[in-house]
């Protein structure tokens, strides 16, 4: 009876498939294992090729890794990882999307009798970490923090690759303005009298692109940006005369420069005058993977950085995003509010150990609920143990001993990640801001009593008479007023 009283508790909604756990970490070894053995016999100059034929009649008949996966049209999850990890070895290094997407997969069936014996997965992956130095396509430890504005290389003429990649304190100017050739515009007629007339109007619109460009190079500027198109042939001048330009840039990173070099955006050529130039400690354009980006480091206007992230593969990437603006956001509200505590756990186990001595001076039951919610709190460091493959009994006890010193010497000790033992989380720099922790604590007890203090939900869902009903009011309204309420069926007109 009991059990039949029970509500069925549901989190998502009725459909969703949902596993976790050993199970499902078997399931997505096992599609990434099944995936690599569809290309196993493409590696190396003997291999064998596959014929795709997909859902248009398209045939398509190869041996290349990266073309096969993209052809498969995977649609497991965790299988996609390794389509994605193709196509960024193929765009990084053009080759080798077969043996890339091999290894994968034979790490993981390396990795599955560990795991159905058993063995925490962050402790396999801290020592394949160990094992390897690179991530194909780039290790997210290339990533890299620029003093300044980067922004990608945009689209570049003829005659580029021959212009300066580096200066040292140059002057930039930036320029809202096209330096090209323009086309007459549709339909435009000039009507001469005289047709040696001709040359002198051809002649016109080769002076007036020559004049811009001299201006440019008389301003003593040694980089040129434009929010507009820099054709050709200014490309091929502004290289002759040891200059850098880059054309079509984009709004937001003209005035990214703009703001970081103290220069202003200048929408003609003359008189440019040395006040309206920014400048940089160093400007250079450097290759990242397989792009290339515009750096200005050591901008003396503003305090402007911009951060560079690498990867393998998108998701990487975009957890590595993830994971920066919520550490960002931290260092953010620490400025705002300097009282920092320890981190790792260190202050969940002292408010903890504060807690069971304030209790044993309450008489009653309420003991016992203060010493719960004590208990409670160390959730934090046992739960980073958890997730980090290590023996969350014992780390806890080692941290319970310690913070139980009566020096007090104990109460900044924590997790420490990295051994799987305890250390001092704030001489080793692991600090929280003391109100992150305030809100996190004030705000789960809120949420805690709320749900406590309700007994009972009540879900009235409307019955098939009264749905019947509104559904004939609402056609009801629609036939009485339609486009033109005042002029029903049911209207006279006086």
């Amino acid at each position: 009876m009991a059990a039949m009283l029970q509500p069925q508790i549901i989190l998502l909604k009725e459909g969703t498939d949902t596993s976790q756990g050993k199970a499902q970490l078997v399931s997505n070894i096992n599609a990434c294992t099944a995936t690599a053995d569809v290309v196993r016999t493409t590696l190396g100059p003997r291999g064998m090729d596959k014929l795709i034929h997909d859902n248009k009649g398209t045939v398509t008949i190869s041996n290349d890794g990266a073309t096969i996966m993209k052809l498969l049209d995977i649609v497991h999850p965790a299988a996609k990882i390794l389509v994605d990890i193709a196509k960024s070895q193929d765009s990084e290094v053009g080759d080798g999307t077969t043996t890339v997407v091999l290894l994968a997969g034979e790490f993981l069936k390396e990795a599955k009798p560990f795991i159905e014996d058993g063995v925490h997965p962050q402790n396999l992956i801290r020592s394949y970490r160990t094992a390897c130095s690179l991530v194909p396509g780039g290790n997210m430890r290339d990533s890299f923090l620029v003093n300044g504005v980067a922004f990608k290389k945009t689209f570049s003429y003829a005659g580029f690759e021959q212009q300066p990649k580096k200066f040292e304190n140059p002057k930039i100017l930036l320029l809202n303005i096209e330096l090209e050739l323009k086309s007459e515009k549709e339909n435009a007629e000039i009507r001469l009298s005289d047709p040696s007339q001709y040359q002198s109007i051809v002649d016109a619109e080769w002076n007036i692109i020559y004049d811009k460009l001299d201006k440019c190079v008389q301003s003593g500027a040694k980089v040129v940006l434009s929010r507009l198109a820099i054709g050709d042939l200014a490309t091929q001048y502004f290289a002759d005369r040891d200059i850098f330009c880059a054309g079509r840039v984009t709004e937001e990173d003209l005035q990214r420069v703009a703001a970081a070099t103290g220069g202003t955006v200048q929408t003609s050529v003359n008189n440019i005058i040395d006040e309206v130039l920014g400048t940089c400690e160093l400007f250079e354009e450097r290759q990242v993977g397989n792009e290339r980006f515009n750096i200005f480091c050591g901008c003396p206007s503003g305090h402007t950085a911009t951060i560079v992230l690498r990867g393998g593969a998108d998701q990487f990437i975009e957890e590595a995003e993830r994971s920066l603006h919520d550490a960002i956001m931290i260092v953010r509200r620490a400025m705002k509010n300097s009282t920092v505590v320890a981190g790792g756990g260190a202050i969940d186990m002292e408010l903890s150990r504060y807690l069971r001595q304030h209790a044993r001076t309450i008489a009653g039951k309420s003991q016992l609920f203060i010493n719960s919610y004590a208990k409670a709190l160390e959730v934090i460091p046992r739960q980073l143990c958890d997730n980090a493959g290590f023996d969350a009994t014992d780390v806890l006890n080692k941290l319970r001993q310690k913070h139980a010193l009566q020096s007090g010497e104990g109460a900044n000790y924590g997790v420490d990640i990295n051994t799987g033992g305890i250390t001092d989380s704030f001489a080793n720099f692991v600090w929280e801001p003391a109100v992150v922790k305030i809100n996190a604590i004030n705000a789960a007890t809120e949420a805690a009593c709320l749900i406590l203090s309700v007994d009972e939900t009540v879900k009235n869902p409307k019955s098939e008479s009264a749905q019947g009903e509104a559904a004939a009011s609402a056609m009801g309204g629609r036939g009485r007023g339609g486009a033109f309420p005042g002029r029903g069926r049911g209207m006279r007109r006086r």
